[in-house]
């Protein structure tokens, strides 16, 4: 019988490497050798080998009793037929534990990891940590639909928005098909419950002759307004902007009609995808002289409501009423660009959506632009029936 153990394993930094030993038996070799087959899966969980503050004991508490969590998974998996062993035992795994053993496999994709992080924090205000997957059934599934449409609510004691209840009834979902998959649910109730439909949020961005305005007035904080304005010619993020180092900025020479030719070569952030992005000479100019390439290209800029609120101070002075933020500089580059004949899906690409129908949203802004326009030009007098022209 496989035998399942947590082990420790002590790393060349002082600290121990959590993982998880398979103990498969023994096989004699052709040579009378006897060898000993075991497996291993690596954690990624450590601890501090003699900690010293309450603070490093807490945290290798923490990360033990994760591991011990997984341990008791893997165990499961194990007597139910993973390894072609059978049993019953994985009903009994408790929901939550389950859950958080899901989210930490997307620890590497960090934007994923943040949401199913977020969602954890009401699945665990809802469901008693008793609960396994033998006491689950559809009417607790809806209750936790419910738990997020009418009670969950936001650390500013807000309802949750229509995407976010969107976004973390997925995480929930997927927990489910993940349980399905695996064994530990006979049925994939998850199927019996429709989730909240994604909502369409309000994306602000500037016109052309707003940005002009921007552009024109004097900014309390001219850090701020050079990203800002350069987040608006290329699209960039704010939290790529924040980190961008002289290294990522490329001078490329001219093109053939003798321009200069400049790129950004950067990872962005939120999705850790590598980018590729061609900027305006005018873009560049914003970014100031090149200094060493480790140097972050806006020193000085850093996320606040002190600069939050410069923002807004400034938009007034331009006459700008609209609530801007800094996301919206990225909003209004993809409107302009759709405005000035760019096709949406290279914008698409510009501003690393890993889906089209991400971007189409903007589409939607140019269309109830079009319409607009057509009552733009005043009402003629057609005379009294409009008839006999």
């Amino acid at each position: 019988m496989i035998k399942v153990h947590l082990r420790k394993k002590k790393l060349k930094t002082g600290k121990l490497s959590l993982y998880i030993e398979f103990y498969k038996g023994i096989q004699t070799l052709d040579n009378g050798k006897i060898k000993h087959l075991r497996d291993y899966e690596y954690l990624q969980l450590y601890l501090k080998e003699n900690p010293k503050s309450a603070a490093e004991k807490k945290k290798n508490q923490e990360q033990l009793e994760l591991a011990e969590q997984i341990l008791a998974i893997r165990k499961a998996e194990v007597y139910q037929g993973r390894y072609n062993i059978q049993n019953d035992k994985k009903g009994k795994i408790g929901l939550l534990v389950f859950y958080e053993q899901k989210k930490e496999e997307r620890y590497q994709t960090k934007g994923n990891y943040d949401n199913w992080d977020a969602a954890q924090k009401h699945l665990e205000a809802y469901c008693p940590r008793h609960i396994t997957f033998n006491d689950i059934d559809v009417d607790f599934i809806k209750g936790f639909k419910k738990y997020l449409d009418t009670v969950a609510v936001t650390k500013s004691h807000k309802n949750l928005s229509q995407n976010t209840k969107h976004t973390y009834f997925n995480k929930f979902k997927a927990c489910f098909n993940a349980a399905f998959d695996e064994g530990y649910l006979k049925e994939n109730l998850i199927k019996k419950v429709k989730g909240f439909a994604m909502g369409e949020s309000t994306r602000e961005y500037l016109t052309l002759d707003e940005l002009q305005k921007l552009s024109n007035t004097p900014c309390k904080l001219p850090i701020l307004k050079r990203a800002f304005l350069f987040s608006a010619l290329t699209g960039i993020r704010w939290s790529d902007v924040n980190k961008m180092k002289w290294s990522e900025v490329r001078e490329e020479g001219m093109d053939e009609k003798g321009v200069p030719i400049f790129r950004i070569v950067f990872q962005q952030k939120k999705t850790d995808g590598v980018e590729y992005l061609y900027i305006s000479q005018q873009a560049r100019e914003l970014l100031g002289k090149r200094e060493e390439p480790k140097e972050r290209v806006f020193k000085g800029l850093r996320y606040s409501a002190h600069m939050n609120l410069q923002l807004l101070r400034w938009c007034m002075h331009a006459g700008i009423s609209k609530h801007i933020t800094f996301h919206s500089a990225r909003h209004t580059n993809a409107v302009l660009l759709l405005e000035n004949g760019a096709d949406i899906y290279t914008v698409s690409k510009r501003l690393g959506h890993r889906e089209i129908r991400t971007t189409e949203i903007y589409a939607k802004i140019i269309d109830k632009k079009m319409k607009e326009a057509a009552y733009l030009i005043p009402k003629l007098e057609l005379g009294k029936t409009g008839q006999n022209l």
